[in-house]
């Protein structure tokens, strides 16, 4: 059984366990699980679903004390990852939570896979000072090394061979890994544009009428045409110049991408429910809430979103 990692009572404990077989995954996450039921704390595992079945079988009649989520249905947009988490924690009060998360696996397409290492670093924003203990399993068997190398800079504390040390690769001045902070690809020469500056009622127009053409379903083009819709009166609201919209088919899904030249101050806008009464938020959230994946770049030269709606959903 692995080592317990340790922080400050009431801090966030965030790591990384690395495991090469079955057993080795069983003996870190069961152990890390049988603490916190010990502890007293509330205990909420979110792992891909064939994983559900195993770590139950294995619990020895204590599987009724656990919260269970299937990560590939809760996680499948890695943005709903840290609402889930918050309810969970909001719905609990006072209480000590020990939560499993494991957000990557190997069938993950490259979007996917930056966007929940994106998750995993904004995890320390997130629940800083939460009395919140985070276990994330990744899988060296099945994951590319640059994954692996991704968690040691998106988490505190590593695991391997059941002993936690700190991680040296792992800078709070640097949230993201490099290669998952890098400007999008520019869209491709197929993609149809339309520059706007006002006129909310064309942009709808013309993203329904694609998505419609392309395949997606009445309520998931409707979804996608009030996501499009958000980002672009953002623009509006706040710039002074014209933003543009893209959309291409891709790879059975239907991709629409906003660009202006505003800029997104808060790392973690659309990932955290923002207040009724709050004056911003809303629209950065409904579109990470609507979306399949959402991808957002900003910086002094602007923002880039881009919007992903699967044809088969």
């Amino acid at each position: 059984m692995g080592e317990a990692v340790t922080s400050p009572a009431g801090q966030l404990e965030h790591a990384a366990v690395f495991y090469a077989a079955e057993d080795e995954y069983l003996d870190e996450v069961l152990g890390f699980v049988g603490a916190g039921l010990d502890n007293g704390d509330l205990v909420f595992v979110a792992v891909p679903g064939p994983k559900l079945g195993l770590l139950r079988e294995h619990l020895n009649g204590r599987a009724g004390q656990v919260t269970f989520a299937d990560m590939t249905q809760m996680g499948a947009n890695p943005a709903w990852i840290i609402p889930r988490v918050r309810a969970f924690l909001d719905a609990n009060p006072g209480r000590p939570v020990s939560y499993v998360g494991e957000p990557i696996w190997e069938t993950r397409s490259a979007e996917e896979l930056c966007e929940a290492t994106r998750h995993e670093a904004l995890i320390n924003l997130a629940f800083a000072g939460v009395p919140v203990s985070i276990l994330c399993p990744y899988d060296t068997t099945r994951l590319d090394p640059g994954v692996i190398a991704n968690a040691e800079h998106t988490h505190p504390v590593v695991i391997r061979e059941g002993r936690p040390h700190p991680s040296h690769a792992y800078a709070e001045a640097a949230m993201f890994p490099e290669d998952c902070d890098q400007p999008l690809p520019a869209p491709p020469p197929h993609a149809t544009a339309l520059p706007y500056r006002d006129g909310l009622a064309q942009v709808r127009a013309f993203a329904g009428a694609y998505a419609r053409k392309a395949g997606l379903s009445s309520r998931r083009a409707a979804d996608l045409v009030i996501a499009v819709h958000e980002l672009a009166a953002n623009t509006l609201r706040h710039t002074s110049s014209d933003g543009v919209l893209n959309i291409w088919a891709s790879r059975g899904e239907v991709v629409c991408q906003v660009q202006d030249t505003g800029h997104v101050s808060d790392p973690l806008a659309g990932r955290c429910r923002p207040a009724p009464d709050a004056a911003h938020g809303h629209g950065l959230w409904v579109v990470h809430q609507l979306c399949d994946l959402v991808e957002l770049r900003t910086g002094a030269g602007g923002t880039t979103v881009r919007l992903h709606m699967r044809l088969s959903s």
